[in-house]
């Protein structure tokens, strides 16, 4: 069974706020979605659920990232 995270529950880990974590997260392949739709009188209401291993391919692609231009500026 997979483990899923609330944004919340992220920002937590990282430090960061709830809305970076949707910032980042909300076009992941593999996050869950259940909120709803913005109607012409209504805001959209979020709610996402981070898969862990969504949430693990992230760091991992992030790290890669983050050594790669560490590299250039040495």
């Amino acid at each position: 069974i997979d483990e899923y995270l609330t944004p919340e529950q992220v920002a937590a880990t990282f430090g960061a706020s709830v809305d970076s974590v949707y910032r980042w997260f909300q076009n992941e392949e593999g996050v869950i979605d259940l909120g709803s739709r913005e109607t012409m009188h209504k805001r959209r209401k979020r709610c996402l659920r981070i898969p862990r291993k969504v949430l693990d391919r992230f760091i991992a692609e992030h790290q890669v990232c983050r050594q790669r231009s560490g590299q250039r500026a040495a």
